[in-house]
């Protein structure tokens, strides 16, 4: 039995029990039902990371087929999402299955790390090749698009940055990055003009000016900084959050997650979220630098970026320093989509270190 666990990354597996942690005390403060259901998610997100971290991943993943079937299959669920389901706040992100909902962003985040992984490990020489770098755009853009049209730009903005990530770390010359980066700005324009909802774009302006329409389009990002404001070191106490107990605080428990847990457990539980997190990041940065092959190494960096970016966009929202996206801060957060996609990679990390001693 203790020979299963050998070579597991405990500082890693500790440091997202810490977020789990905080992720139910919160929830159980918040809402019975939804702490309750994040329970059951987090159960099975444990069984797929201590389990999955024995399986060999290599023969499932390595394979071409499974990776381009997988990719295929979560382009088509964003099809089917965006033709068939229900809108709820706005956006059509998910798919329903009688009681659950599940999101199919999630799972193309998922596939597009593995086929970008085997696509500039095997062409890391040439990826400064113009065919090489449209290929791997189209790969990118495409589930990118679909997102982006729900309307989910937080996710869409994660997905186009794992691959300009990949495309920075896979040797591209300087001069096509730049072009690339050039007619990325261009799409963002287009995407403003045309794509845009209009209560996208007042988040935009709103976050411009902080002060305008705080009970309109600023009123989640006043309500946040008045719970963080007024939490103090210490914080107000378990279920004592008043913006969070009282409504004001909309989307507490996905959102502005970090804005409850701050307000009732204070600027010292708020520092030992984002430090746990920090040491996350730090110990699958540390597994990828040891990883024996250019694959897995773009797998770890894949998860990196997923992280990275969703924690920036998070905070950021949470703190009024970006405009609000929608992106949940990974796993502390409710929801079922994001914990078991980013369980599975985790899985796949741990077997990777397990592999790389």
């Amino acid at each position: 039995m203790i020979s299963y666990f050998r070579g597991f990354d405990w500082v890693l597996l500790g440091g997202i029990a810490v977020l789990a942690a905080a992720s139910l005390l919160s929830l159980y403060s918040l809402d019975i039902t939804l702490f309750s259901r994040q329970v059951v998610w987090w159960s099975l997100a444990a069984i797929v990371i201590v389990g999955g971290s024995r399986l060999d991943w290599r023969g499932i993943i390595g394979q071409d087929y499974f990776r381009k079937g997988l990719y295929w299959l979560s382009v088509l669920l964003l099809v089917v999402v965006n033709l068939q389901s229900e809108t709820i706040r706005g956006v059509k992100s998910w798919l329903a299955f009688g009681s659950l909902e599940f999101q199919p962003a999630e799972l193309s985040k998922l596939a597009l790390i593995l086929l970008l992984a085997g696509f500039f490990s095997r062409r890391y020489v040439a990826a400064w090749l113009g065919k090489n770098i449209a290929l791997s755009f189209f790969y990118a853009a495409l589930p990118a698009a679909l997102v982006a049209v729900q309307p989910d730009l937080g996710s869409a903005a994660v997905i186009v940055a794992i691959w300009v990530g990949f495309l920075l770390t896979s040797g591209v010359n300087k001069k096509r990055l730049l072009v690339g980066l050039v007619i990325a700005v261009l799409v963002g324009a287009l995407l403003w003009v045309f794509f845009l909802k209009p209560y996208q774009r007042e988040r935009v302006v709103g976050f411009l000016n902080p002060s305008s329409d705080q009970l309109g389009i600023n009123y989640n990002v006043v309500q946040s900084k008045i719970a963080i404001g007024s939490a103090g070191l210490w914080g107000k106490g378990f279920g004592s959050g008043s913006q969070t107990q009282l409504g004001f605080l909309p989307e507490a428990g996905t959102d502005f997650l970090f804005a409850a847990f701050v307000e009732e457990w204070g600027i010292f539980g708020g520092l030992v979220v984002v430090l746990a997190f920090l040491l996350i990041l730090y110990r699958i940065t540390r597994i990828g630098m040891r990883a024996g092959n250019n694959d897995s190494k773009f797998i770890v960096l894949g998860l990196a970026l997923v992280l990275a970016v969703q924690f920036f966009l998070n905070i950021g929202s949470n703190l009024g320093l970006l405009p609000i996206t929608g992106i949940n801060f990974p796993f502390l957060s409710y929801g079922g989509s994001s914990l078991l996609t980013l369980s599975v990679l985790v899985s796949i990390i741990q077997k990777i270190k397990i592999e790389s001693r």
